[in-house]
């Protein structure tokens, strides 16, 4: 009697637990939902937020395993675990809440490759524990096993591949354009492979230290892989990564049976596949191009015939131009973010729509060094969602634009990625501010861009160079608009 009584308790139990994972899911899908747009995107971060604390507590207070002598048992060393979570939620928070805009990507990089990390560390915590009954009857080739080695595996690589992205996007590691990378690359590829399946055909468990070895060449294909990719090419590789994360995440909810971790992998590969496919396409370029580093971090020169006249534009004449036009084109890039001065960028915004000019922002989406960096910086400096124009969408309203003002953008806005068949961006979607009626284009020096590619933009006819940190050059600008 006392037997049924315990197994109905775990049977409400685990009722109630898989209710939970149920609302976690819907949670998730709603976040993610808010996440498509920039107005809805931070409530979306808290619905997600929401679904991920139901799960871990729900987990925590009814999650049952039962044991050899037929009783279930909660899970143990609760108040490490407590002490963990609240230990790396202060991490989270200080770390979100301190971090400056320009370093917005290195984060994203830094806290994807610690997701990698924690799927590769369950699954070298639980292959020892694959069930001894599957091994007698299947061997290894069964679905516990492969998904602990997949776990390893994916988890692995996007840990060592987020940190190399992380060195690379924070300037402390560069580029190595070796043509024996991509060869190297594809052997070790291979040769995982070749383990899995190895390990997979095997009647009995291997020993860790094969395991071991197997995690080492992970990471270490993870390194290889990232370290010939261009910078141009980063966004890209940061949303890749993220999707390898979600898979890795998604073997551990396999592993564990967890509905909630599967979903929430599975939403964030699929996610984070679609975003790399859209980021290619931006670009105009496939995905295996990409990742054998075939782009980046080579210096190009325009062509030869172009006229390398730089014509520049002073603060007052730039101010009368800017204010006595109708339409206005704002297109910012990564410099804008260096210099921090989204907030004087909203500044002249609103200074120019007073004076009734039609103000719009240009946004590229692979500006700055991650998917939607510019979204983010302008939402930080209450920018209205509606001015942000998607590039495809600006492009039609070029033609009728009096002024284009190109704060810290380069590649994006570079005509040799339609005019120069040689240009390593040729194909790629860029915005043709070059179609407007006049373009200021800001920044510090006429130096390349983080593509290493010469921006033939400058020499343009309708170009006037406004030379000067951004943040200083919009003080004096807003002042000259302020005193006409």
């Amino acid at each position: 009697m006392e037997q049924i009584t315990k197994v109905i308790e775990y049977s409400q139990q685990f009722s109630i637990l898989e209710i939970s994972y149920i609302i976690a899911s819907v949670l998730y899908i709603i976040g993610l939902k808010r996440l498509s747009s920039p107005a809805t995107a931070r409530g979306g971060n808290l619905w997600a937020a929401a679904g991920m604390f139901l799960a871990i507590l729900f987990t925590i207070v009814f999650h049952k395993v039962k044991q050899d002598d037929g009783t279930y048992e909660g899970i143990q060393n609760i108040p490490l675990i407590m002490v963990a979570i609240v230990l790396g939620g202060i991490i989270g928070w200080t770390a979100a809440r301190k971090v400056k805009m320009t370093a917005m990507p290195q984060m994203v990089s830094l806290f994807n490759g610690m997701g990698g990390a924690c799927a590769a560390l369950i699954s070298l915590m639980e292959f020892p524990h694959v069930p001894a009954e599957l091994v007698e009857y299947h061997g290894m080739l069964n679905g516990y096993t492969l998904s602990v080695i997949l776990g390893l595996m994916i988890g692995s690589v996007s840990f060592a591949g987020s940190m190399i992205a992380f060195g690379k996007l924070d300037g402390k590691i560069g580029d190595i354009k070796a043509s024996w990378l991509r060869y190297l690359n594809m052997i070790i590829l291979a040769g995982l492979l070749i383990f899995v399946i190895y390990i997979l055909q095997l009647d009995n468990k291997p020993s860790m230290g094969l395991v071991y070895i197997f995690a080492f060449l992970a990471l270490f294909y993870g390194v290889s892989f990232v370290m010939p990719i261009g910078g141009a090419d980063m966004p890209v590789v940061i949303s890749l990564l993220n999707s390898f994360t979600g898979v890795a995440a998604a073997m551990g909810g396999f592993l564990y049976d967890n509905r909630a971790m599967l979903t929430g992998g599975i939403l964030v590969g699929s996610a984070g596949t679609i975003l790399t496919i859209l980021m290619c396409k931006a670009m105009n370029r496939s995905l295996l191009n990409v990742i054998i580093g075939a782009f980046g971090g080579k210096s190009k020169e325009g062509a030869a015939d172009i006229d390398k006249t730089i014509r520049e534009v002073t603060l007052s004449d730039a101010a009368i131009l800017l204010s006595y036009s109708q339409k206005v084109y704002i297109v910012p890039g990564y410099g804008l973010a260096v210099a921090q001065a989204q907030h004087l960028c909203h500044e002249l915004d609103v200074l120019l729509s007073s004076k009734g000019v039609e103000v719009k922002y240009g946004i590229h989406p692979v500006a700055g060094r991650m998917p939607g960096h510019m979204n983010v910086l302008l939402a930080e400096a209450d920018v209205p969602y509606e001015k942000l124009v998607e590039a495809e969408d600006a492009n039609k309203e070029m033609p009728n634009t009096d002024v284009v003002i190109v704060i810290g953008a380069n590649d994006v806005v570079n005509p040799a990625a339609e005019e120069d068949p040689s240009s390593p961006i040729y194909g790629m979607p860029v915005v043709r501010v070059w179609e407007a009626k006049n373009v200021i284009v800001m920044k510090r020096s006429m130096a390349k861009g983080y593509a290493a590619i010469e921006n033939n933009l400058f020499y343009h006819p309708r170009t006037r160079m406004l030379f000067g940190d951004a943040k200083i050059t919009l003080q004096k600008l807003i002042a000259e608009i302020k005193s006409l």
